[in-house]
């Protein structure tokens, strides 16, 4: 049976239309003849929403009980049944409720799809397990309800449902996405503009990055080579010489000009040889394109221009951008050079830029050995002189110069041998002395015309030419084979900088250094292996490229590193000169991944340092803020109880107020230090029941003045999913602490109000307020801000507080009063969001 498609809207926010146009296309199918039902859609009370349910066939719900109330889910096996051709599953990131088939809803798609039919979904942007933190640090609130990237890539078609801010503000205030209640709140926080433009931005650069893998996709598939101009991409030819700057500075100016352009520099380095380059300043031209945005790549092939080309159309590059060649005048004999035959090959789709530098004519200096063979023009240009040579030579001294002597003519001949020698090395100069002799026996040696010698000397003379030809060669031959050896030594020498420079700067990026390897030696693919014993499987510590090895069996070449450990590289297999470099990079991931293991353990010693500082911390409180009221308590009791004075009536209430006060003021602060032991320890377990604030926020102001708080919660407000305890003893504390803080006479506000799933409690007060640096610290335990007085508390108050919010689900974070002071702002789920939220580990109780 094939597997279904499934088809996904995504939104940037609620009320972007993503059901809407969800159930807008299954009209479009049922009107062309397409058996399609509703399995799950929410309409959430707005009205044009459940106007498009009419006319469509709803698969019956499937209720679950539990903690004593009743839910609805989609039922599976129903849809199963009814096996039609498409099937309308709204919320793909939803949480089911315990006890149903499975625990996400996209599980509930997955079988769907693979029972042949087709899905239509939703999902909005903030859901994707990736972008958790990022949506969180945005909007201040933190998805608990995701689903995984690779199921939304997966799906067959996925269109972007767009609305811009100020359209979706609208609808938010004619109240087509929220109740009237609950605009005001929402509009002020979570549909802020910036807010709902970061979200958009988002959801633009995913979809826009999942287009660009299709296209990368096809035109693998397809064996498409032309280039597809989708956005700019511009690709900056590196040499390593220090024009490279400038070249990506006006590379980067020119990706600018264009949105979503992307540069990439390339530095090709010949796989044989040696370059001019300069590791220093290569490194520096990495750290400027990466600061500028872009990505830089070491690419290796000996044909340069060919190479580069190469990589822009793999890349699917759009422009290429070379510097000016810095080659003196008389050195274009040798060819047009890279830039001229780039621009001649890169043909109508690819542009090329020559940018001029001030670098540019002055030549490359000394030259600098450049790769470990001759190359072909060289050797060509070494055969020609080493046979025609000799015959040419022969007939200049045979017909138009006078006889010089044999010793003269032997010296002309050797002249040429070496000439072959240092033009195509050992063969051209053996073949030009062979070649030479026989001329030189023939038409200059006594009987000429014959290959007999009358004097003995020019045997010697002959012997001593075809001698010392062969020594020239020899070594013309030696030296380019040295040449080739420090070639190869000097490249090894630079990865092996490369790889130092690493650990010296405490990079920790795996795939970066497998891409590196990659790139390196031009394997298709690159992964590092592990194992825990010599009969264990085989996982995958991190990988690039497709389809990798799932084990060194399977690869082109396998390096081991270890006894357990193993980098597997696919695509081609290298030479053996090549291990020595592999081993050095395969080594360099192992330490990568130590490095990473023993990071993790010291976030663990951390944590118990941390633990260590609270103890000490602990100690220090209870040897003082603890003993001041045990110290009141102790000389009222003893006052009390000394026959020595008759007190009054008065005085023994006075006394007995004072006892009062200190127990009091003891049993807070033990109670804190006993709730921030809990925490610490990790021992605070919610009961979650479904609460009204109205039961909850006036219990918490027991302990302050009755005038010193204004109370403003609406009735309407929904009920909210909260343990009762914990959020009275936060509130209690914020409470305490802005009544402390306030002036004499401003009484503090506690107001309630209702953002989409949350409910946030704002306590504000008219204090001093507290620095933006110090927001954040004055939740830490045992911090006290300002000139709070010794014997006021140890400061737990507010570490109490946020640690409690954080058990029950909810954030707590200080913002700035208008007009002065200190606002705290403690948000709580909803009810009904805590369900979807987090069902399996925080059920509501009734």
């Amino acid at each position: 049976m094939a597997r279904g498609k499934l088809r996904i809207y995504l939104g940037a926010a609620p009320g972007v239309g993503k059901t809407y146009a969800m159930l807008s296309e299954a009209h479009r199918r049922i009107e062309r003849g397409t058996d399609c039902v509703v399995a799950f859609v929410e309409h959430h009370d707005r009205p044009r929403t459940e106007v498009m349910l009419h006319g469509l066939e709803q698969v019956p719900r499937r209720e679950i009980g539990y903690r004593g109330a009743t839910f609805t889910e989609m039922d599976v096996a129903a849809v199963l049944r009814r096996a039609p051709a498409v099937a309308l599953v709204d919320e793909l990131a939803h949480t089911n409720v315990p006890g149903s088939r499975n625990a996400k809803r996209w599980q509930d798609v997955e079988e769907l799809l693979a029972a042949g039919i087709d899905v239509i979904s939703t999902v909005n942007i903030q859901h994707l397990e990736s972008l958790g933190d990022v949506v969180g640090s945005i909007t201040g609130v933190r998805q608990r309800e995701t689903v995984p990237d690779e199921v939304v890539r997966r799906a067959d078609q996925i269109e972007l449902v767009d609305m811009s801010p100020p359209a979706l503000r609208r609808r938010m205030a004619h109240g087509n996405i929220y109740k009237p209640d609950k605009v005001d709140a929402a509009l002020s926080n979570y549909f802020r503009p910036g807010n709902l433009t970061a979200l958009r931005e988002l959801a633009l650069l995913w979809v826009a990055d999942r287009v660009d893998a299709y296209l990368t996709e096809y035109r693998s598939e397809h064996r498409v080579s032309a280039i597809w101009g989708s956005r700019e991409r511009i690709v900056v030819g590196l040499t390593g010489g220090p024009e490279g700057r400038t070249l990506i500075r006006r590379a980067a100016r020119l990706a600018e000009k264009g949105a979503g352009g992307e540069v990439m520099a390339v530095y090709i380095s010949r796989s044989d040889g040696l370059t001019a380059a300069s590791p220093k300043e290569l490194a520096v031209q990495r750290t400027l394109v990466e600061d500028l945005g872009g990505t830089f790549h070491h690419v290796v092939g000996d044909d340069i221009p060919s190479a580069l080309l190469d990589f822009a159309r793999g890349v699917n590059a759009t422009q290429i951008v070379l510097g000016v060649s810095r080659r003196s005048t008389w050195q274009y004999v040798f060819g047009p050079g890279v830039g001229a035959t780039v621009a001649r090959d890169s043909g109508p789709d690819l542009d090329v830029h020559l940018i001029t530098h001030d670098e540019a004519g002055k030549g490359r200096g000394l030259p600098v050995a450049r790769g470990a063979r001759l190359g072909r023009s060289r050797v060509a240009g070494g055969w020609l002189v080493g046979v025609l040579g000799p015959v040419l030579l022969t007939w200049l001294l045979t017909g138009l110069v006078p006889d010089v002597g044999l010793a003269n003519d032997m010296l002309l001949f050797l002249s040429l041998t070496v000439a072959a020698a240092m033009l195509g090395g050992l063969f051209p100069a053996l073949a030009s002395a062979v070649v030479g002799s026989l001329l030189l026996n023939w038409y200059f040696t006594p009987p000429v015309d014959t290959l007999t010698v009358a004097d003995g000397n020019n045997i010697v003379a002959i012997a001593v030419f075809v001698g010392v030809a062969l020594a020239v060669a020899s070594v013309v031959d030696l030296a380019a084979r040295r040449t080739q050896q420090a070639a190869r030594l000097r490249a090894e020498s630079e990865i092996l900088s490369f790889l130092a420079g690493n650990v010296l700067r405490g990079e920790t990026s795996l795939d970066a250094l497998l891409e590196r390897v990659r790139e390196t030696f031009g394997m298709e693919s690159v992964a590092l292996l592990e194992r825990e014993s010599d009969v264990a499987p085989w996982t995958c510590a991190g990988s690039v490229g497709p389809r990798p090895c799932a084990g060194p069996d399977e690869a082109d070449v396998d390096v081991p590193v270890g006894d357990h450990m193993a980098l597997a590289l696919s695509g081609r297999v290298l030479p053996a000169e090549d291990r020595r470099v592999l081993a050095a990079f395969a080594a360099q991931a192992a330490v990568v991944v130590d490095r990473r293991r023993l990071r993790q353990e010291a976030d663990q010693a951390k944590e118990l340092a941390e633990g260590s500082r609270i103890r000490t911390a602990l100690l220090a409180a209870v040897s003082h803020d603890l003993r001041t009221p045990l110290a009141g308590i102790k000389a009222a009791v003893t006052s009390l109880r000394s026959d020595d004075v008759e007190w009054s009536e008065e005085d023994r209430v006075e006394l007995l107020e004072a006892i009062e006060d200190g127990a009091d003021r003891l049993d807070h602060l033990v109670g804190n230090l006993l709730d921030m032991s809990r925490l610490q320890t990790g021992t605070v377990t919610p009961i979650i029941r479904e609460t009204d604030l109205d039961e909850v926020i006036p219990m918490a102001l027991g302990g302050v003045p009755e005038d010193s708080v204004e109370l403003d919660v609406p009735e309407s407000l929904p009920m909210v999913g909260v343990d009762r305890g914990l959020l009275e003893r936060s509130v209690a504390n914020i409470v305490e602490n802005a009544v402390k803080y306030s002036p004499p006479g401003e009484r503090v506000l506690v107001s309630a109000s209702a953002i989409a799933d949350r409910v946030e409690i704002r306590v504000v007060d008219r204090g001093p307020g507290v620095p933006d640096e110090a927001k954040d610290r004055i939740f830490e335990p045992f911090q006290r801000h300002g000139d709070a007085p010794r014997g006021d508390g140890v400061g737990l108050g507010l570490a109490v507080a946020r640690g409690f919010a954080e058990a029950i689900g909810g954030t707590l974070h200080a913002e700035d009063t208008p007009g002065g002071g200190l606002t705290m702002a403690l948000a709580v789920p909803t009810a009904a969001q805590r369900l979807h939220e987090r069902p399996d580990r925080c059920a509501i109780v009734p």
